[in-house]
């Protein structure tokens, strides 16, 4: 147990040493947590960055170190270890510095450009089409159905005979009451010339008038009756299926047929009740029906509902859609888009997003310098990160080198933009 415990220790002393000596930034990351070791690379601060070495130390240890003795450790002239630069000028040792951990080290980084981006700007919900104006046809009264003028799928005016039903005996009625109309018509006259020259009493003239009258209603009765054996469209439009057969007993109230107009197609959706304050009567959609692939309608939107739906919280909305071809029919379900203004944001690479205990971040490239950029993440695309963020269009977003960055750093561009509507050449390393 004793010697897995030292086992232990010892790998985790060595992994500390491998992270310090190693790991970009491990010397800075210790000097803001407040930890100064006695050992180790050193973070310079600015009185030392900015005090001048002795002429003619020929000390090679990394910045910030100062050799005891005027000489470093291992040796007259040569680096504390590979990477460590030389005061007065010569590099030290191995030569290039090492990734992290020196104040004059200058990171190489590629840049894009930041774009701009709309977001909500479309609105897309599933409708169904309802034709605009719609009837179904029944029976006003019972009877036997003796023939159909129409067929499915034809096209008739409004007054258009239907159907009819036997009417041998509301003829007979209608017939009846003509002739007592006829009769009542002649007394009448006669009563009128007779009481023109006294022949007759006053209410003699007054019976015949009120019976001239009942005659008079009883063949309006008569005829409502016999224009109830036959059916007639009420509205233009197509006819649907007929749902009776010539010679059966038809009941009153039983469905015939329906005629639908379909000039114009009603197109009900809802949308959510975040986008209620933006709809407004007149306002364009452009439609895709599922059963007509690759075309596309127009129209406006003709009706809004008064109310919020407090089980589904959306509102119901419906548009009309000019029909003249007759491609649309009525139950089809639509794909319907609304355009709205919608809100812009900056779009960045993904490989710019950092994160810290602040939240997201990117680094910008301005005059040479690294310079950090809070960005809160609005919506992740294929091709980018919409945030919202101090950035305008052609501002350069350092995408590779990020991880050796700190604020205000020297960086030098490889490739990219500058942010000044200039583009640095490709280098090579």
């Amino acid at each position: 147990m004793i010697r897995q415990l030292l086992a232990s220790a010892a790998v985790l002393l060595v992994a500390a040493f491998a992270w310090l000596y190693f790991a970009p930034g491990a010397p800075e990351t210790l000097a803001r947590a407040g930890i100064n070791l006695p050992f180790g690379p050193q973070v310079a601060s600015a009185e030392d960055e900015t005090r001048s070495p002795p002429a003619g130390a020929g000390q090679g240890s990394r910045p910030g170190a100062q050799a005891q003795g005027g000489q470093p450790p291992g040796g007259s002239g040569q680096g504390g270890r590979p990477g460590g630069q030389a005061q007065g000028g010569s590099p030290a040792g191995g030569g290039a510095g090492r990734p992290g951990g020196f104040g004059g080290r200058v990171t190489n980084v590629i840049t894009t450009g930041v774009t701009m981006a709309r977001i909500n700007d479309t609105l897309s919900a599933i409708g169904e089409g309802t034709p605009v104006r719609s009837v179904t046809v029944t029976a006003p009264s019972a009877g036997e159905l003796t023939e159909v003028m129409v067929r499915p799928g034809q096209v008739v005016a409004s007054g258009d005979i239907i159907a009819r039903f036997d009417s041998a005996a509301e003829q007979i009625e209608f017939d009846r009451a003509k002739l007592a109309v006829d009769d009542a018509q002649a007394t009448l006259t006669r009563t009128e010339g007779l009481a023109s020259n006294n022949v007759v009493a006053g209410t003699a003239l007054s019976a015949a008038q009120l019976s001239a009258s009942n005659a008079e209603l009883e063949l309006r009765n008569a005829e409502v009756a016999l224009s109830r054996r036959t059916i007639t469209s009420p509205i233009a439009g197509t006819v649907g299926l007929i749902r009776v057969t010539p010679g059966n007993y038809v009941p009153a109230q039983t469905t015939v047929t329906s005629i639908d107009d379909t000039s114009s197609i009603l197109i009900d959706f809802w949308v959510p009740e975040r986008y209620a304050g933006q709809l407004t009567p007149d306002m364009p959609v452009t439609v895709n029906a599922v059963a007509l692939p690759g075309q596309s309608f127009t129209g406006d939107i003709s009706a809004i509902d008064t109310r919020i739906d407090p089980a589904s919280r959306t509102l119901q909305v419906q548009a009309e859609i000019p029909n003249p071809d007759g491609l649309l029919r009525a139950g089809m379900s639509f794909t319907v888009a609304v355009d709205f203004p919608g809100e812009e944001y900056p779009a960045v690479n993904p490989l710019a997003i950092l994160w810290s205990a602040e939240g997201s971040y990117v680094w910008t490239y301005q005059e040479g310098k690294a310079v950090r950029v809070p960005a809160e993440i609005i919506q992740r695309n294929s091709d980018g990160v919409l945030v919202r963020a101090d950035l305008k269009p052609g501002d350069a977003i350092i995408t590779e080198g990020i991880l050796q960055l700190s604020e205000g750093a020297n960086v030098t561009l490889l490739d990219g933009p500058d942010g000044s509507g200039q583009t640095a050449e490709a280098a090579s390393p």
